[in-house]
């Protein structure tokens, strides 16, 4: 039985064999005396590699674990009876327990299966509906998405944000860099609504308000997006917020517009305006792609359906402060009383409660499942 579920576990669901294949095939690639020729290619093969290691070196780990918890009950079986073997016993079972939480991280991974799930993210917040209440609640997604990528063991870094005319920020974007960031990241795709006692109001009344977030991967320079220049506009300006006094007085800052898509992208997170116009324009890329790719599927509607307009009835999550403590997934169902643990960044089981579920189900199919908050 053991073996068994090893043998599933890394010849079947992850593919394992094929993958270690292709790990070697690399390798060989590296070994060769003119591989660092073109250092681009180069850079890439070793990124692939690297993935590739991260996605079968777990799995051929708990492989090697399963048979070692084989041959312990071998050995327990043959020694029934002896004083010892009740030690082994106790051992077996910590073995289990532990086995069992990494099964459960290996089958979370073997849900990213799509093309671009092990690529880095774009996350885009939006205040909406709400004025500087929406803007306050964007800042704050905004700490708890930083969180989250950081506990994940992701690079988060800001690579863009505007701040709000009154307080909090009416928009920003994160790029999150690590193994399968945007196979976790892409579940936060949609509308997000708070519902809280308003520290703007002085009559101290319940408000409620909303955010957008939108995620899209960092797709490689390899990608057939071709971008005719004659089709940007590019405009430079100072940085705005936090950034040191050469951020703020220079014109580091850099919006590109793509005329043809309506696309609009920001950078302003680093000192160099060459750095940050090309970190635009792949962010500009990465949005091009993805639209190309929505509409070859036809469904811009699923795509968008989840986030839609930035109000009322749109939103996948509620996040209710006053008169009670809630945090609920409207999609799966998933929520938890701990709101301050949420805000800190434990997204983690609304995350895996939706790969578990099957990526973006409806809310009719989630059974229009809400609680009632005003």
């Amino acid at each position: 039985m053991p073996s068994f579920a090893a043998q599933g576990i890394y010849g079947g669901i992850f593919d394992g064999d094929a993958k270690q294949e292709r790990i070697a095939a690399l390798e060989a690639q590296m070994s060769e005396p003119s591989f660092w020729e073109n250092q681009s290619i180069a850079q890439k093969v070793i990124a692939d590699a690297n993935r590739l290691k991260g996605a079968v070196n777990p799995a051929k780990a708990f492989n090697a674990e399963l048979g070692d918890l084989q041959a312990m009950l071998e050995l327990v079986d043959e020694m029934k009876g002896a004083p010892e073997a009740d030690d082994y016993a106790q051992e077996i079972v910590g073995t289990v327990e532990r086995l069992d939480s990494k099964l459960d991280a290996l089958e979370l991974a073997s849900f990213l299966t799509g093309p671009h799930d092990s690529c880095n993210a774009f996350l885009t917040i939006n205040s909406g509906a709400g004025g500087t209440e929406s803007c306050d609640w964007a800042e704050m997604l905004l700490r708890m998405y930083t969180r989250w990528g950081e506990k994940a063991g992701f690079e988060v870094e800001a690579l863009d944000i505007m701040p709000g005319e009154e307080a909090g920020i009416s928009s920003a974007t994160l790029r999150i860099a690590g193994l399968n960031a945007f196979g976790y990241a892409k579940a936060e795709r949609g509308v997000h609504r708070l519902v809280r006692i308003s520290p703007f109001d002085s009559n101290a009344r319940r408000h409620t308000s909303f955010c957008s977030v939108d995620v899209i991967a960092e797709v490689e320079d390899d990608v057939d997006i071709e971008i005719d220049e004659a089709d940007i506009r590019t405009d430079v300006y100072r940085a705005s917020g936090k950034g040191g006094q050469h951020v703020n007085r220079t014109e580091s800052a850099v919006r590109l517009t793509h005329i043809p898509s309506g696309i609009v992208v920001t950078c302003q997170n680093d000192r160099s305006q060459i750095k940050n116009k090309a970190t635009a324009m792949k962010t500009l890329k990465s949005r091009l792609y993805e639209k190309r790719e929505d509409e070859k599927r036809s469904e811009m509607e699923r795509f968008y359906g989840e986030k839609g307009e930035i109000a009322w009835g749109n939103q996948i999550r509620s996040y209710v402060f006053q008169p009670y403590q809630m945090v609920k997934d409207l999609r799966t169902g998933e929520e938890t009383g701990n709101v301050q643990a949420v805000m800190d960044g434990e997204l983690d089981p609304f995350v895996h409660a939706w790969l578990r579920a099957g990526g973006p189900i409806s809310r009719k199919a989630a059974g229009e499942r809400e609680f009632g908050d005003g």
